[in-house]
């Protein structure tokens, strides 16, 4: 499936599980820049949201959004949005700008939704934080490689259950398919995207922080490079980061735009959870020259090795826990300081990284 050869357009599909009436939950769409919006609101969708209206500037951009969401309004103009009967405002826009698409969206009294990362500068992060404390709205992010992974889910479950005994290490493994001629030009630019620790990094950090279940964690060592694509000097192909997380496990990630044209998947996306007792694998999108489908877990604990492929058995549960805590004003998908804190690290790891030279 050619959607799952190139990232920016993968938008992962579960079962329905609805947690509200229909019409309840309408939201609105400011920003298609990236196609990471389809997942965003595909999860929505099948926790029992409604995608209401949408707003970006690029007609194209609408019209191929319509066909995935026909039954969506096309606004004017963002205000449009902002002022329309809606509970959410979900944003896939420029990264730079997804943060004063949410600070405008929690002051016109909607929560806000954003495709990672959500933040690309630490002056970002502080008006978040002051305008959720000031308006009292919420500011999810899509962190798409836990949240809508089930093999991620599953692995969560052993982890609870104590499978693998106390988590001594997580190691994480973000490759990605580049595939430069379709992206824009601002993908390329660090004051436009980021960096890749604060781009595809922050994925990692979240992950790795709450696989070790830990609240905090430091940045030990980072570095980024780019190897291969001097044609773009404010571009990264490499990056990796060690951390080490306030109960004492240690972390450690890789991301790079290396993967192969051969790999049937955008990325061999991996985790690694060593504990006391066992250890766990998780094959998010590919078992390499095995199997063409993802989320497959590998374990081994002190009664065998074990090996599932979990597809279609999980199901995505953020988005069903986000849109009820929109609704009951609870804090059950994700801590709110967790999603600010985990930023400021991938920012710090971003800003400490040693410049590798090639």
């Amino acid at each position: 499936m050619q959607e799952k050869r190139d990232g920016s357009t993968y938008a992962p599909k579960g079962k329905a599980c609805p947690v509200c009436a229909p019409g309840t939950f309408p939201v609105g769409v400011i920003g298609l820049d990236h196609g990471h919006i389809y997942g965003m609101c595909n999860g929505l969708c099948e926790a029992g949201a409604d995608i209401a209206w949408v707003y970006d500037p690029d007609p194209e951009k609408v019209a191929k959004f319509r066909q995935a969401f026909p039954q969506v309004q096309v606004a004017q103009s963002r205000e449009e949005v902002l002022q329309a009967p809606v509970r959410l405002i979900a944003s896939a826009a420029v990264a730079a700008d997804r943060c004063g698409i949410g600070l405008e969206a929690m002051r016109h009294g909607k929560d806000f939704f954003a495709d990672k990362p959500p933040l690309t500068t630490r002056e970002q992060v502080a008006q978040a934080r002051q305008t959720v404390a000031e308006t009292g709205r919420k500011f999810f992010t899509y962190f798409s490689e836990r949240l809508h992974v089930e093999a991620s889910v599953y692995a969560e479950e052993l982890l609870r259950a104590g499978t693998i005994g106390r988590v001594v290490q997580v190691m994480g493994w973000g490759p990605h398919r580049l595939d430069a001629p379709h992206r824009p030009d601002w993908f390329f630019d660090e004051d436009r995207y980021g960096g890749i620790l604060v781009d595809i990094g922050c994925h990692q950090i979240e992950q790795l922080v709450f696989f070790a279940g830990a609240q905090d964690a430091t940045i030990l060592q980072s570095r980024i490079g780019n190897y291969t694509h001097s044609q773009y000097p404010k571009f990264q192909d490499f990056g990796d980061a060690m951390l080490q997380c306030d109960n004492g496990v240690s972390a450690y990630f890789r991301v790079d735009w290396f993967t192969p044209n051969g790999l049937g998947a955008w990325g061999d996306g991996r985790t690694l959870i060593i504990g006391t007792d066992g250890y766990i694998e998780i094959r998010k999108y590919i078992d390499v020259a095995n199997n063409a489908e993802g989320d497959h877990v590998y374990w081994v604990d002190q009664s065998g090795e074990h090996h599932r492929c979990v597809s279609g058995e999980c199901g995505f549960p953020f988005f069903g826990r986000m849109i009820r805590d929109c609704l009951d004003r609870t804090e059950t998908a994700m801590p709110q300081e967790h999603i600010f804190r985990m930023m400021e690290l991938a920012l710090e790891a971003q800003e400490r990284a040693l410049h590798v030279h090639y």
